[in-house]
């Protein structure tokens, strides 16, 4: 049973934008904050934005404030991230996550439920 899927990815070169989905199911979605993760190769995976329940609050990862745009739509179970002004250091695999609290939190503790993830290229 799939509770979170990905897509959106691909590749783009510096200054290009993608916009990522995560569609979740209702269960993990209704009630709890939605986050955005990144993993590139070889590294831990780190947090990007994150989004309260009801997308009233959200939080970014200082690296990409002011690029990045976390946003959910209630209607269709579903997050979004607007990334733009991409630069190589953007390069990993995205994962989504439903949280365990209706609050936007950077821990990656409070998630659970993680998707596949999708491959976000930039090239230089």
């Amino acid at each position: 049973q799939v509770q979170l899927q990905e897509s959106g990815g691909g590749s783009v070169q510096a200054g290009g934008s993608l916009r990522l989905s995560c569609a979740a199911s209702r269960r993990i979605f209704s009630n709890n904050a939605m986050g955005w993760f990144r993993q590139p190769a070889g590294q831990s995976r780190e947090f990007v934005a994150a989004i309260g329940w009801n997308g009233g609050t959200t939080r970014y990862a200082e690296a990409v404030k002011g690029r990045f745009t976390i946003s959910r739509d209630r209607t269709r179970d579903t997050v979004y991230l607007q990334m733009n002004s991409l630069t190589p250091e953007d390069t990993g695999v995205y994962y989504c996550a439903g949280a365990r609290t209706p609050v936007a939190t950077e821990s990656i503790a409070s998630y659970s439920g993680w998707g596949q993830g999708t491959e976000v290229t930039v090239s230089s």
